[in-house]
């Protein structure tokens, strides 16, 4: 199950009701839980990315007409159920697949690299080089072909 995540995710949502609560300094650290969790790519990211505080004279102008106060601050109330709905879907459906199946192939290919390719792999990876996948290919093929059979082998079959 998700029990480190979902542990992460309520501690930033217990952060919200922090005294000194900086919300740029809190998307950050959320930001980097859930692209850990859910990917770069994840509509959740974009939501907390588009969280702000909107100080337009309309919007002040608005919110004291309909008598609003500071007891229920909308951005961070936004940012609860954002936070929650991600909370109840991995309690519900677990991981995503693809990180699963990303961790077993990290474990296989760390049986079969040495440490020194593991981490230009995982250099690569991070990188922007649009010949990222023909160099990470380049170290795999350094591989002797039954290693590399048999991760693939492993891969397969688990």
């Amino acid at each position: 199950m998700a029990e480190k995540e979902i542990a992460l995710l309520k501690e930033q949502i217990t952060r919200l009701d922090e005294k000194n609560f900086d919300l740029e300094a809190w998307k950050n650290h959320t930001l980097i839980f859930l692209e850990r969790i859910f990917g770069k790519d994840s509509s959740k990211i974009k939501m907390i990315k588009d969280l702000h505080y909107d100080y337009s004279s309309w919007s002040l102008r608005d919110t004291a007409a309909a008598g609003k106060t500071k007891d229920k601050d909308p951005v961070r109330m936004q940012a609860d159920e954002i936070l929650r709905a991600t909370v109840a879907e991995l309690e519900s459906l677990g991981l995503p697949e693809n990180k699963k199946e990303q961790e077993k192939v990290w474990e296989l290919l760390q049986d079969e690299l040495t440490g020194k390719q593991v981490k230009e792999i995982e250099a690569l990876q991070k990188s922007e080089d649009p010949e990222k996948t023909e160099k990470i290919a380049i170290i795999l093929e350094k591989l002797e072909k039954e290693n590399l059979a048999l991760t693939v082998a492993k891969l397969l079959t688990t």
